[in-house]
């Protein structure tokens, strides 16, 4: 007795190789937006501002 199921073109249970590679990538762009947000200057006028809080 069939239930209309084709058991042959069922998708696989695991990820495909592309998505650690995709993960990977984006790891690296957002470690590379931070760091480049950390190596950023402070302005001049908000270190000014800041000092005025001391």
């Amino acid at each position: 007795m069939s239930l209309g199921h084709d058991t042959q073109n069922t998708v696989p249970a695991t990820k495909p190789a592309q998505v650690p590679d995709k993960d990977q990538q984006m790891g690296s762009a957002l470690r590379s937006v931070y760091q480049k947000t950390v190596d950023e200057a402070i302005p001049d006028d908000l270190l000014d501002l800041l000092g005025k809080l001391d």
